[in-house]
């Protein structure tokens, strides 16, 4: 990021009547002395936080660090809690004390942790005593006995605590955005490989929230639903968020289907979000509401970790009241690089993720190497203030920017004539039969319309005499019945090519995701993949799993 990318960033919050700061305890500080009395966080507990108490409760928690745990300016610490009102204490804390925080994913476990914190360097990892039934205690033990100089904090609602008077001086704002420091390690989810270490600024992680605020028209009587996990770059983002703009957060410590809709809904939810499995269980709860709408506030739907069907925003939209889902594309090294607006066309809403958000230089390089124009898919490179200038690891880098100095996404994609972005997939998610290209997304988009459908994946097996075959991985809706003929039939009535119709069937009674809301689709492979000749269709058992 640049000194005219910070400042552009600054005038577009003032224009909107936002607060700004280049650091996050300076817009901390900001938005207490703008509404100390309003509303921070709301917990499904009851408890809340005002933005002057989360100050407050900062300053005291990081007074505890200091003092019992020897955290300074420049500590990495790593930590793994649930959404808590402590968690969103803790990341102020750190931030007062100049530290470099490392938010881990609850699922997350002995090798993912070990490797994280060896890499980073952490000094102190924070983790629960017991969380949905692991004992994070015992593996940050485990994993301390092994490494010279790691601390373990446990922390179960109750955080550090001593006399702000003992703190230094806030350091100061860098004196320009390049020099900016590390503050922030965000860590890519590794499923065949060591994750990835992502360096964020205060100030890359503020540039795709003040993007994402702006196209979701953020205002300070929004009531936000944050019921993924906080420790995902999005939840931080969502807390930068409600700092600039004053709206408030409903958070939850673990999302539930039945609870937190109704949760949601006796806290007059306005912003929806965020994400696919979210919004299926809003659509689930409203439909088993009947009569009455689940949410009379509600002015949208803010959706992103995965692309969503395309129906899913028709249903929302008609079923429970709002624009529809206004969605976002981003990766944890370049979070919120594109996203829709509340005043899309509702066609844009439904079927593309949004445009490139302010400062963002997005291409599309098509799989030959060339540039590629309205229309061609390709795959999706960037750059912006909110890309990372490079990984943790440096290793990484020659792989992951190209010449240009653009960011390889990995992610294929096309841009419209009117520059709306649609996700058609991934590099390594296009399933090659016969040498043809399958998009997997489209056939996901087509099924999911099907009524008696209620999640849905398609994934790429191999097969001895096509390289590849397309597998449909299916949840049933309750009362519904679904299999391999009526498969086929509906996808050739709706026009799907043949070669794209998939020769296998699964049922599952659910479609694995990570908290973020993308479909495990690794997982899906090694459960299915075959262990002799490939099958043509449906198991005989009638692909129940």
């Amino acid at each position: 990021m640049n000194d005219d990318q910070r400042d552009a960033m600054a005038q577009r919050a003032a224009s909107r009547g936002w607060v700004f700061a280049p650091t996050l305890w300076g817009l901390i500080e900001a938005r207490a002395a703008a509404t100390p009395g309003a509303v921070l966080a709301h917990e499904d507990t009851g408890r809340e936080l005002t933005f002057s108490g989360y100050r407050d409760a900062c300053l005291r928690a990081a007074a505890g660090l200091a003092t019992d745990h020897g955290v300074t300016a420049g500590t990495s610490v790593s930590w793994e809690l649930p959404t808590w009102n402590e968690s969103l204490v803790l990341v102020g804390a750190l931030a007062r004390l100049g530290a470099r925080q490392n938010p881990l994913i609850p699922i997350y476990r002995h090798r993912e942790v070990g490797f994280i914190i060896e890499q980073s360097g952490a000094s102190l990892l924070v983790v629960p005593t017991v969380y949905r039934g692991f004992d994070f205690e015992a593996m940050a033990n485990e994993l301390a006995a092994d490494r010279a100089g790691l601390s373990v904090l446990v922390v179960d609602r109750d955080l550090p605590d001593g006399d702000p008077a003992v703190l230094p001086p806030a350091a100061p704002a860098p004196s320009s955005a390049e020099d900016a420091p590390v503050r922030w390690l965000f860590y890519t989810s590794g499923t065949t490989a060591d994750p990835k270490g992502a360096p964020h600024t205060d100030l890359t992680v503020t540039a795709s929230a003040l993007a994402m605020a702006e196209c979701l028209d953020i205002r300070a009587d929004d009531v936000s639903a944050l019921v993924f996990p906080f420790t995902h770059i999005g939840g931080i983002g969502w807390l930068i968020a409600s700092l600039l703009t004053g709206c408030t957060l409903l958070t939850t410590e673990a999302f539930d289907p039945t609870g937190t809709p109704a949760f949601l809904a006796a806290n007059g939810v306005t912003l929806a979000g965020s994400g696919t499995p979210f919004h299926m269980a809003y659509l689930a709860a409203q439909r088993a509401k009947g009569d009455g709408t689940l949410f009379p506030r509600v002015r949208s739907y803010p959706g992103g970790g995965a692309p969503k069907p395309p129906q899913l925003h028709h249903d929302l939209k008609d079923e429970i009241g709002g624009v529809g889902i206004v969605s976002g594309y981003g990766l944890t090294e370049a979070p919120i690089v594109v996203m829709a607006t509340t005043e899309d066309p509702d066609r844009k809403l439904a079927d593309t993720e949004g445009r490139p958000t302010p400062g963002v230089d997005l291409i599309v390089v098509a799989l030959d190497g060339t540039r590629a124009g309205p229309g061609v898919e390709g795959e999706i490179r960037l750059k912006g203030a909110q890309v990372i200038a490079g990984y943790l690891d440096p290793s990484l880098d020659p792989e992951a920017f190209d010449a240009d100095g653009y960011f390889r996404s990995g992610d294929l994609g096309v841009v419209d004539a009117d520059g709306y972005v649609t996700i058609t997939g991934r590099l390594k998610d296009v399933i090659i039969r016969h040498g043809e290209n399958i998009s997997a997304k489209e056939v996901e988009d087509l099924l999911y319309a099907h009524p008696a459908v209620a999640d849905v994946a398609v994934i790429g097996l191999p097969d001895p005499k096509t390289g590849e075959r397309a597998c449909a991985v299916v949840a049933v809706a309750d009362g519904q019945s679904f299999d391999f003929v009526t498969m086929g039939e509906y996808l050739r009535a709706r026009g799907l090519r043949v070669n794209a119709v998939p020769e296998q069937l699964e049922l599952v009674d659910v479609v694995p995701r990570n908290p973020a809301g993308k479909i495990l689709k690794h997982t899906l492979r090694e459960r299915f993949a075959p262990a002799g000749p490939a099958s043509k269709a449906a198991p005989s058992d009638g692909g129940k799993a």
